[in-house]
């Protein structure tokens, strides 16, 4: 019996001393795998950390090279690729003399000058300077006032003076877009300014070119603009053609205007090959733009619209339309005021072409259908 007391006793220690030799053996081997698992988590985030440093990194260098290009490189660097095709344009008139710009641009295998009519409208002697101070003789092949545009030939000048540039549509543009001119203004041969589009679809006046009639669907630009400019490129920031630089409101700033390069292109082709372009429509009335106060002077129905004053005799709208109509609408596209107008005829219309008018006759709205006209050679 105490032999078996013994046993038992030395049998309860050794099962105690094996119990605590597993638990502590259990607990390295959770400490090992714990730490092993804390380890692998470890790595990963310091991968992770790695990857998004990386990630900084690369952004922060884009950063860098767009406020580069905004710093100025692209310009210098549009500068470079347009600034020898800008050209001078001088000519004498019979007050003076003309100091302007022109362009290089090759329409069908044609390379020519472009400008604007009132820089070579009534000139003689004319000549054309480029860049690296080459002059010779030049000849106008096509004109048209109502757009301000005019061709011109140079006499004699070698391929390698011919840098043309690239016109673009303009119908792309917005409002806010950068864009730059490239001119000579008061003689400063090859200078540059830059602006954005401030407006589209404006009309100017110029009566000693295009007469009673408005110059249309004009590009307003807050691009410096000044005499001896008109005739020069406007371009866009990828250094393409969108307009031609034409006329600067007197005694304001920032405001300029720019004929739309689609204007040209819709034109160049009838300008070089027969001189002229007669492809503005004529609807043979004249008018002003309503507004609230001239609604309620009237006691007319609509505040917007453009009311008119004169029907032509004889004209495309004689008969058809009143003095007192509003125009509210053409072809169902909203006409607010001569700027809508006018630029709806000169972008979507031709002569011969059937015009649908929404018209406000006194207390009612109606529809009238004229048939387009050419428009008259400017009386000037």
């Amino acid at each position: 019996m105490i032999v078996s007391k013994r046993f038992t006793k030395a049998s309860a220690s050794l099962l105690i001393l094996l119990f605590a030799a597993g638990l502590l053996i259990g607990g390295i081997g959770i400490y090992y795998v714990t730490f092993m698992q804390v380890n692998s988590l470890n790595n990963q985030v310091s991968t992770l950390q790695s990857q998004v440093s990386d990630l900084r990194g690369f952004q922060n260098v884009t950063y860098q090279n767009i406020n580069i290009q905004q710093n100025g490189t692209s310009l210098e660097n549009l500068y470079n690729d347009v600034s020898n095709s800008v050209v001078l344009i001088q000519g004498d008139t019979s007050s003076g003399g003309v100091q302007a710009s022109g362009f290089v641009y090759t329409f069908a295998d044609r390379t020519v000058i472009l400008t604007n009519f009132h820089v070579v409208q009534g000139t003689t002697n004319l000549s054309v300077t480029f860049p690296d101070g080459n002059g010779y003789s030049a000849t106008v092949l096509g004109t048209d006032p109502y757009s301000d545009l005019a061709v011109v030939s140079v006499n004699g000048a070698p391929a390698s003076e011919l840098k043309p540039l690239t016109i673009v549509s303009s119908s792309s543009l917005s409002v806010g877009e950068p864009v730059v001119a490239v001119g000579n203004p008061y003689g400063l041969v090859g200078s540059l300014t830059t602006g954005s589009v401030s407006a589209l679809g404006r009309t100017i006046t110029e009566p000693a070119t295009a007469g009673a009639y408005a110059i249309a669907n004009v590009i307003q630009t807050s691009t410096p603009i000044n005499p001896g400019n008109s005739g020069g490129p406007l371009l866009n920031a990828a250094g393409s053609v969108v307009g031609i630089t034409a006329a600067i409101v007197s005694n304001s700033q920032g405001l300029g205007f720019a004929i739309p390069s689609d204007t040209i292109l819709r034109e160049i082709s009838a300008l070089i090959t027969t001189g002229s372009y007669t492809g503005h429509s004529y609807l043979g009335v004249q008018g002003a733009d309503m507004d609230y106060t001239t609604a309620q002077q009237t006691h007319a129905s609509v505040t917007y619209g453009w009311q008119i004053t004169t029907v032509v005799s004889g004209g495309p709208s004689d008969g058809k339309l009143h003095v007192g109509d509003i125009i509210i609408a053409l072809n169902n596209q909203t006409i607010r005021n001569n700027d809508d107008l006018a630029s709806y005829l000169e972008e979507h219309t031709l002569p011969g072409d059937s015009l649908a008018l929404t018209v406000v006759r006194g207390s009612s709205q109606i529809q009238v259908t004229v048939v387009l006209g050419t428009r008259p050679a400017p009386s000037t």
